[in-house]
């Protein structure tokens, strides 16, 4: 946090040559920390509607193309040097939070064998905090929690979406999506 207000105010001393009042450094970097919240609040909003009329497969690829936009605006701000750069990735990366948490868990849960539904639904939840761990970890002041490395810090999650925008193609769509929005009964079995 200290390094992004550090980026802030250096942006604002350069761009209008005095130093940014405390007040609204704080404002900023509120915002900041908020937008993602309010991002997240829209997704989950949308998602339901994008995934009835899309299917969960292609609302989660078009997902990981606005992650991966989210993650190159908040990666590349201090290159740019904009820290509304990092405003606009946030929000971004909470309304890809937003879909995913909703969308993710039900295409895993519909595409898997009645065998390992309960378990394949699970390991959404055991991969969020597993996520969130290894996040701290690299936020280590040993690995990226560095004022060179913060933002590389902040696009890591461009990676994970990166991945599964390679990988998605390959799996197949939801088969109540096939039934219901297309009406293909043999894709469905």
């Amino acid at each position: 946090s200290q390094y992004i207000q550090k980026f802030i105010n250096e942006t604002w001393l350069e761009r209008y040559g005095s130093v940014l009042p405390q007040e609204t450094l704080m404002l900023l970097w509120s915002l900041i920390v908020s937008v993602y919240c309010i991002g997240g609040m829209i997704g989950c909003l949308c998602s339901g509607y994008l995934t009835a009329k899309f299917g969960k497969k292609k609302c989660l690829l078009f997902n990981d193309v606005v992650v991966i936009t989210a993650t190159l605006h908040t990666g590349f701000s201090r290159r740019a040097k904009l820290f509304e750069m990092i405003l606009v990735g946030r929000f971004l990366e909470g309304i890809g939070a937003g879909i995913h948490m909703n969308a993710h868990v039900q295409y895993a849960g519909e595409i898997s064998p009645k065998k390992l539904r309960g378990f394949i639904n699970v390991t959404s939840t055991v991969f969020l905090a597993l996520g969130k761990t290894v996040a701290r970890i690299l936020g280590l002041r040993d690995l990226l929690g560095t004022e060179d490395m913060w933002n590389v810090l902040l696009s890591f999650s461009g990676l994970v979406a990166l991945i599964q925008l390679l990988f998605l193609p390959f799996f197949p769509e939801s088969p109540p999506y096939l039934l219901l929005q297309r009406e293909d009964k043999a894709g469905c079995l």
